[in-house]
């Protein structure tokens, strides 16, 4: 994978900024409506919601109205809302297949660009997002927000101090029912457990061995469910990683709800339950000496305080992490392991140099969003 630009550049401010940095959300779909556009109200400090981006128009009158947001725009008028002089930055909550598109008009703009993992489909379109942002000289990052709450983080400082001695095993279930036609089933739109879940475990293990890994195997299976004639319904995959540690995890779209992951040390192990589900309380259970604890998180808001981090880069011209780097890192990884699918083989995966890890310094307390009426919208899962 060829070298790409460094985005830690100085960001453009033809007109200057105020103290808040006003963001365009583009996508008004489940993910948007349930968490992105309520967290706005916790970000307030120095974020500012100011346009939606959608062709329905009840969506935007709606929620216009909702959140007392005066720009809309269809996606015909992407270009003028880049170009109002409303906006410093998108925040990107669309399909996975448009990412690349929507990013890179952003940044051609000078807009800044907040994005929704995966960051794209392919290498190829990360690599082009990522280039386009540092020759614009705005800020990118992928919208991993488990780097911000504190139940993952604490694991991650547990592992880190040697509670459990040496990290060895990882094993991760991510699993969930996903309703008929919805647009991860749609293999046209970059969908996939893989993309959609898997890659919650494939970031969670790559922070939590503090390592990138090297070799990697994946199966997939979809039975007779007529849900899953585009897609997988489940994968499960196994990564090596130096120093010979395994990580495994499997993925479904047609399983009971369950969203965990456990660490096995040479001391000890501990147990992560809905580390990744936004919508549920995270608990953390670890046993070292034969001895149980156990730790409860409140559910809080998971979407604020990246939106505070990024925008609080973007004010004092910071890199901002997770880049889009770190998402290039998990869509390399994917995508190798879809090739594993399709050859039924293990496949090698190329290494990267990695400089940052998330840490308890990025944790932000936030209360829970209450959720909110969804406008031409159907949960996603059943």
């Amino acid at each position: 994978m060829k070298e790409l630009p460094n985005t830690n550049t100085r960001h453009r401010r033809a007109n200057g900024l105020s103290r808040k940095i006003r963001y365009a959300v583009v996508g008004l779909g489940h993910i948007a409506q349930n968490a992105i556009l309520p967290a706005f109200r916790h970000a307030s400090e120095n974020s500012e919601l100011t346009a939606l981006v959608s062709d329905d128009p009840v969506k935007l009158r709606a929620l216009a109205q909702e959140y007392n947001v005066k720009h809309c725009f269809a996606y015909d008028d992407y270009e003028r809302c880049l170009r109002s002089g409303e906006v410093d930055a998108v925040y990107i909550a669309l399909p996975n297949h448009l990412h690349r598109n929507y990013c890179v008009r952003a940044a051609e703009s000078g807009i800044n660009v907040l994005c929704e993992k995966p960051l794209a489909v392919t290498e190829a379109e990360c690599e082009h997002i990522i280039r386009v942002c540092a020759e614009n000289e705005v800020k990118l990052m992928t919208a991993y927000r488990l780097h911000f709450e504190r139940g993952n983080l604490e694991v991650l400082e547990m592992v880190r101090s040697g509670k459990i001695g040496e990290p060895r095993i990882f094993n991760s279930l991510f699993t969930q029912q996903v309703r008929k036609g919805d647009i991860r089933t749609e293999a046209a739109h970059g969908a996939g457990t893989l993309y959609d879940i898997g890659i919650y475990c494939i970031n969670a293990a790559r922070c939590l061995f503090a390592d990138e890994p090297v070799e990697g195997f994946c199966l997939s299976a979809a039975g007779n469910d007529d849900r899953f004639e585009k897609v997988e319904e489940m994968t499960s995959a196994l990564l090596r990683f130096p120093s010979d540690r395994l990580a495994s995890f499997t993925t479904s779209f047609g399983a009971a709800q369950t969203a965990d992951f456990e660490v096995i040390g040479t001391k000890g192990k501990l147990r992560a339950s809905q580390a990744f589900d936004y919508s549920l309380p995270v608990t953390v259970e670890w046993t070292v000496d034969g001895r149980t604890r156990r730790n409860a998180f409140p559910l809080r808001d998971q979407f604020a305080p990246g939106l505070i981090y990024f925008s609080d880069c973007i004010l004092k011209d910071c890199k901002p992490e997770p880049s889009g780097m770190e998402g290039l890192r998990d869509v390399h990884i994917i995508h190798r392991l879809y090739q594993s699918i399709n050859s039924r083989a293990p496949v090698k995966l190329e290494q990267f140099k990695r400089q940052y890890y998330p840490g308890l310094k990025l944790e932000m307390r936030r209360p829970a969003v209450t959720r909110p009426k969804l406008v031409h919208v159907v949960a996603p899962t059943r």
